[in-house]
């Protein structure tokens, strides 16, 4: 039976860890609580939307292959098994895709199948998949359920081929299960923010904040009241282990994030109030900042029943202090004081 939403967190002895795109925003995150817990980390990542300076405050204590995924496996010793692999190495972000849609799609999907091939025919270790809420598409409805169907626009619009992908990534990872016993847990992530997080690939909280600390105006694009949930990345990886600790979660999708929402106009109000920001807001017409054909959704909130029946999982992080965290970042890196703007 799953476990119930109180169960103790599960105490492991150290392992061996895989991370793929671990020197991205969440996998690096996850890399300094595998670090904090005791484990010996491996990260792949070739740093296209990583960056090696998420790693650099653990020195030695990573093994750092900077790399493609499939040329970095060769680089791990066939007597070096893993006893647990997370796979976060992915093209992400809507400008990304926008911009891109072969190198994405292509991206997406050979990753994913190199790494579960990779776990197949090396012991089999418990294998995490991370996939998106963009998976469900356009389902009509404003709050998603994992056994809800995924309703995507047309093949015309590249905007819906990272569903596609992600969608087959899934596909791959439950195949791997019933086929080959691969104990294999996705997750569809829902707006994950926090410290390390750009605005460079179209995420909404980093661009808004970036803006903000130079007193420029916040871009909302329409009118501002489509709303997301978002979730502080330390709490999005505190549960992952947790999952992968719980066997009746193998062979699972797991929504992941946050189900307190707040309109963007909301959001790029909060984002100046807590920043202390002179900016104002600038509402943008959706074609104006994407091409023709472009949809959003209008509300997009995860049902967080399904994870919290397997493991414990609650927000330790306010919104507040998320954006106050990568401010005070952000400050750090341009060498501005804390509480100027």
């Amino acid at each position: 039976m799953p476990l119930s939403s109180t169960s103790p967190e599960p105490s492991t002895p150290p392992k061996r860890v895989l991370i793929t795109g671990g020197a991205g925003f969440i996998g690096s995150h996850l890399v300094d609580q595998s670090l904090k817990a005791g484990h010996q980390v491996v990260v792949i990542d070739n740093c296209s939307t990583g960056s090696a300076s998420n790693l650099a405050h653990h020195g030695d204590r990573v093994r750092f292959i900077q790399n493609s995924l499939s040329d970095g496996l060769e680089q791990i010793a066939a007597d070096e098994p893993f006893d647990l692999i997370y796979h976060l190495a992915a093209a992400v972000g809507v400008d990304l895709v926008l911009k891109d849609p072969i190198g994405s799609i292509r991206t997406n999907i050979q990753q994913t199948d190199a790494i579960l091939e990779y776990a197949r025919n090396n012991g089999a270790p418990p294998t995490f998949i991370a996939s998106s809420s963009e998976v469900y598409g356009k389902p009509g409805v404003s709050v998603f359920s994992e056994e809800d169907d995924s309703i995507y626009g047309p093949t015309s619009i590249s905007r819906w081929s990272y569903a596609h992908a992600k969608a087959i990534d899934e596909y791959l990872a439950l195949a791997y299960t019933a086929q080959h016993g691969l104990p294999v847990v996705v997750a569809r992530f829902f707006n994950t923010v926090g410290p390390r997080q750009l605005g460079s690939y179209g995420m909404v909280l980093p661009r808004f904040v970036q803006a903000a600390l130079s007193n420029h105006p916040l871009r909302v694009f329409g009118d501002g009241q489509q709303s997301r949930c978002f979730c502080d990345v330390r709490d999005v990886v505190a549960v992952l282990p947790r999952l992968m600790a719980c066997t009746d979660a193998y062979g699972k999708v797991m929504n992941i994030g946050s189900d307190r929402s707040i309109s963007i106009q909301e959001l790029a109000k909060l984002v100046i109030a807590v920043t202390g920001s002179e900016s104002t807001i600038e509402h943008v017409e959706y074609s104006d900042a994407y091409p023709a054909g472009f949809e959003d959704l209008r509300h997009r909130k995860p049902d967080l029943t399904r994870v919290r029946s397997y493991v414990s999982f609650d927000y330790n992080y306010t919104l507040e202090q998320t954006i106050g965290d990568m401010a005070e970042l952000l400050r750090a890196d341009a060498g501005i004081e804390s509480g100027a703007v």
